[in-house]
């Protein structure tokens, strides 16, 4: 597909000429669209876009970090450890960077190299949002009380940020802390109640930690948000099921029971 469409300027309006101009798909376009991708839990698309980010401009470290991320956010952990690995190669101390590599490191279990990437990232003026959730995500690894503290300071830095309060759920669920994990979900839904993407995550706390009827409703407003999230009907499909097993096997006790 042309990456410009064709123009028509006879007898158009001054309105109509300026919405008719080109899309410019250019550098800033695909950060900005990456960041829509992330933010709407699309980690693979994320991920090709910030690819595109860098061939506009391979000397961007943020979309280098991105990838990092994507792929964190996938599960995939050695390969983001080795685009880690690639991508220091050319921003040797930026610090989200060395961050998303101590996150990669942490969670494949090299827990004393994530710790040394942590320092790295706060000792290259790392007082981001970001540097601090990846060292709350280290130290959970470690099995370590402070990350509390790492947590409070993301938050403190980004306040009534709801993007931030959904990375820390993410962090808190990915290390089976469920309550804690809800507790910043609820914070994100109070600060952008009309996202999709935050109704659905405090549904799959929800139903985790057992609060069914809660879950189901959660679940139902990301669908009615957006229509096309399918992971909320599935989910919602899925507990209807889990609630009719539970009903008949009820019944089924109570019938051979007595």
């Amino acid at each position: 597909m042309s990456r410009f469409v064709n123009l028509e300027f006879g007898g158009e309006s001054e309105d109509q000429s300026r919405l008719s101009k080109p899309l410019l798909k250019d550098e800033a376009f695909y950060c900005a669209e990456a960041q829509t991708a992330f933010e709407n839990g699309n980690f693979e698309q994320g991920l090709r876009l910030y690819s595109k980010v860098l061939e506009f401009n391979p000397h961007n470290a943020g979309a280098w970090t991105g990838q990092v991320r994507m792929l964190i956010e996938l599960g995939e952990f050695r390969e983001a450890k080795l685009w880690a690995d690639k991508a220091l190669e050319r921003f040797p101390h930026e610090p989200e960077l060395l961050a998303a590599k101590a996150v990669a490191l942490g969670r494949a279990g090299d827990l004393q190299g994530a710790l040394s990437f942590s320092d790295a990232s706060m000792e290259e003026r790392g007082d981001t949002p970001y540097v601090w959730l990846a060292r709350a995500d280290v130290l959970l690894a470690r099995e370590e009380p402070r990350a509390d503290y790492c947590f409070e300071k993301a938050m403190a830095l980004a306040p009534r940020n709801w993007f931030i309060a959904w990375l820390g759920a993410r962090v808190r669920f990915y290390y089976e802390q469920f309550a804690l994990a809800l507790k910043l979900m609820q914070q994100a839904i109070e600060w952008n109640a009309g996202h999709f993407l935050v109704w659905l995550e405090i549904g799959r706390c929800q139903q985790v930690l057992g609060l069914i009827g809660a879950a189901r409703n959660s679940f139902t407003q990301a669908e009615q948000l957006n229509p096309r999230c399918h992971e909320a009907s599935h989910a919602r499909a899925r507990l209807s099921g889990t609630g009719l097993g539970r009903r008949l096997r009820g019944l089924w006790t109570r019938l051979f029971t007595k």
